[in-house]
């Protein structure tokens, strides 16, 4: 007898119990176990929520604030201003290189038809220093010399002075520095002329005439310069045979 109680206590704990309504009810230890996890779902869904409206509240705002307010929007008007400033800033630096380039040019053409013809220049101050010297040696007198030498010698001179002419026209001088300062520019030293009548560096010879164009050296004129303290009258002849 004792043993069939226990056994039916046993059971009546294993079995669910039946409430008035005729309903089985879980066991009270079931019953707890349920509750909490209830509670823990609860409490992780809760938590998960609040997580995630905490994030979506932040990016609202985040984008809240980067979105520009209607005061913050740019002004027309300033922006076309700016870009009016920028386009004539631009056209200003053009108009400048033009006016630059502009001048460039007229320099460089006004200097071609001013030294443009340097190489021929230079090539022709040797056949003027031959015809300068065919009328050099012409005499003074032509009354004694008979017709054809007589017209040959004037053609000679005549033809010279029309050269003299052309080219002074076209801008080439002849350096003729006889009785001037010695110039490193204009003149190249042959030899010294020792004097006690004239200054060191006054040009006493001309050896050979130069030639300018313009401004610009076709040719210098080589020349003697004087050397004071030395006796008048001696050359230094060692100085013309090294010329």
């Amino acid at each position: 007898m004792t043993n069939e109680k226990s056994i039916n206590s046993k059971k009546s704990k294993d079995l669910p119990n039946e409430n008035g309504n005729g309903q089985v009810s879980p066991n009270s230890d079931e019953q707890k176990a349920s509750d909490q996890e209830t509670s823990v779902g609860g409490s992780k869904s809760h938590i998960e929520n609040a997580a995630t409206d905490g994030v979506v509240s932040y990016d609202l705002n985040s984008e809240a604030s980067e979105a520009p307010t209607a005061n913050e929007v740019e002004d027309p008007l300033l922006v076309m201003t700016a870009e009016r400033d920028e386009l004539k800033d631009q056209l200003l630096r053009a108009m400048a290189d033009t006016e630059n380039m502009r001048r460039r040019s007229e320099r460089e053409a006004a200097n071609v038809r001013k030294y443009g013809h340097t190489p021929f220049a230079r090539d022709l101050v040797g056949a003027i220093d031959n015809l300068a010297r065919a009328v050099e040696s012409a005499p003074d007198n032509l009354e004694t010399l008979d017709e054809t030498t007589k017209s040959l010698i004037t053609g000679i001179q005549l033809s010279w002075t029309e050269l003299q002419s052309v080219i002074e026209k076209h801008g080439i001088k002849r350096v003729e520095p006889h009785g001037e300062k010695f110039d490193y520019n204009l003149h190249q030293a042959m030899f010294e002329v020792p004097t006690l009548d004239q200054p060191s560096g006054v040009v006493l010879e001309v050896v050979q005439h130069g030639y300018v164009l313009h401004d610009r050296l076709l040719r210098p004129a080589m020349v003697g310069v004087s050397k004071a303290g030395e006796p008048t009258g001696k050359v230094n002849d060692q100085a013309k045979k090294d010329c």
